[in-house]
């Protein structure tokens, strides 16, 4: 029997691999979009006003222009 498992996993195709810098970094919604955080938001806070944080903090979808290869990057997702 372990020998027909042997054959069976030579043909199957290989796994693809997820780039696991990427799959730390984006979230997918509800509907299949990307979810990624806004930048500017680690140092320097001291001259940015409390409206422009507070917009940083929150979350925005990836753009269309870049959807693509944020899927290529995450194949599973």
């Amino acid at each position: 029997m372990p020998l027909l498992l042997f054959v069976l996993k030579e043909n199957a195709m290989p796994k693809m691999k997820t780039r696991k810098s990427a799959a730390k970094r984006f979230d997918v919604t509800g509907s299949g979009k990307f979810r990624r955080r806004r930048q500017n938001l680690r140092h320097i806070l001291t001259k940015k006003n409390a409206k422009r944080k507070m917009r940083l903090g929150q979350g925005a979808i990836v753009d269309g222009a870049n959807a693509g290869a944020v899927k290529r990057m995450l194949p599973y997702a």
